[in-house]
């Protein structure tokens, strides 16, 4: 039996498809580790059938019997959610309908983030640290961390780990290699299909990646776009987006983010770094420390590795101009 004081998560969109992968996980401690009781704050649009849901998403999680869950509070009101919480996971965001403007989908987003980040920072507990997983995510916890009086912009995290995933698994599949043998691949800007998987500086089994693979057109033109699109290629194949993998992808960007010494993919404010505009939440590598993270900045990035990066900056600048007026 743990001793230690549970730890107060919540989590928007509970009852969706990524929710439904996620809570169990939480509860099971994947996420903050074997011996850390946690509480399961669970928010929901407050409209009956999404309500009903997440009750009945409660009932299994009641059935799993997880020695680690403490309680769970169901709400469709935010401050109630946020209340009190050390970590704030913000998956839910509106999806983009058919026909539907990017520009559209970036307000209407905005205004859900808005009222998100100004209800942490509100009520949240002091220590507070939010992620955002909840599309165009960059741009979300941007507009989130913008309603913050009292918590810091370090506090504010958007998730471009399942990228990170999905480019070893694609660079262990062409070596033939075992995913632990990839090491060094990071993710770079927006998490979009301009995002740039810095193949560069990867390794695979110590080695730089680009000398073991030998094939620098299929890096630039095939293991970049795969990467980039995959989110899209698998709703084509299986007619609804990501959801177990984004699910773990986040269970590894807060696990790796209170493990000390991690070195990983991480979107967040880039004060300038690798050339980005210094307002927007870029990805990049960072390094988990006692108190927080560090962006690693010693990466030299080369000519391609510079246009690359050029384009997916460009496109968060864009993003941050569509919603500047959320931004007041």
């Amino acid at each position: 039996m743990s001793t230690k004081k549970p730890i107060r998560v919540a989590v928007t969109g509970a009852a969706g498809n990524i929710g439904y992968a996620l809570l169990f996980r939480i509860a099971s401690g994947a996420m903050l580790g074997p011996d850390q009781p946690v509480i399961l704050q669970l928010l929901e649009i407050p409209v009956e059938g999404p309500q009903k849901a997440l009750k009945g998403v409660a009932m299994e999680l009641e059935d799993c019997a997880f020695p680690l869950l403490q309680d769970m509070v169901l709400t469709g009101d935010a401050e109630v959610a946020f209340k009190d919480v050390n970590w704030a996971l913000l998956v839910g965001s509106k999806p983009r309908g058919p026909g539907m403007e990017r520009a559209d989908l970036l307000k209407d987003n905005g205004k859900i983030f808005i009222a998100q980040g100004q209800a942490i920072d509100k009520v949240a507990a002091d220590d507070a640290r939010v992620a955002v997983v909840g599309n165009p995510c960059n741009t979300n916890v941007m507009i989130a961390a913008a309603q913050a009086k009292r918590l810091p912009s370090d506090r504010f995290t958007a998730m471009v780990r399942l990228d990170e995933n999905r480019g070893r698994a694609q660079l262990a599949k062409k070596a033939g290699v075992s995913i632990n043998e990839v090491s060094d691949l990071f993710i770079y800007g927006n998490h979009s299909p301009t995002m740039f998987a810095d193949f560069t500086h990867a390794k695979i089994g110590g080695k730089a990646a680009a000398d073991v693979i030998g094939d620098e057109a299929w890096l630039k033109n095939d293991y970049l776009p795969t990467v980039g699109k995959r989110g899209a290629a698998i709703i084509e194949a299986r007619g609804l987006s990501s959801a177990a993998s984004a699910a773990n992808a986040l269970i590894d960007h807060v696990h790796d983010l209170v493990t000390p010494g991690k070195i990983h993919s991480v979107a967040v404010k880039s004060e300038g770094r690798y050339g980005f505009n210094p307002d927007v939440w870029a990805g990049m590598p960072v390094k988990t420390t006692a108190s927080g993270f560090e962006v690693i900045e010693s990466y030299e990035m080369d000519d391609f590795a510079k246009s690359k990066i050029a384009i997916t900056n460009d496109e968060l600048v864009g993003e941050r101009e569509t919603i500047k007026d959320l931004l007041a």
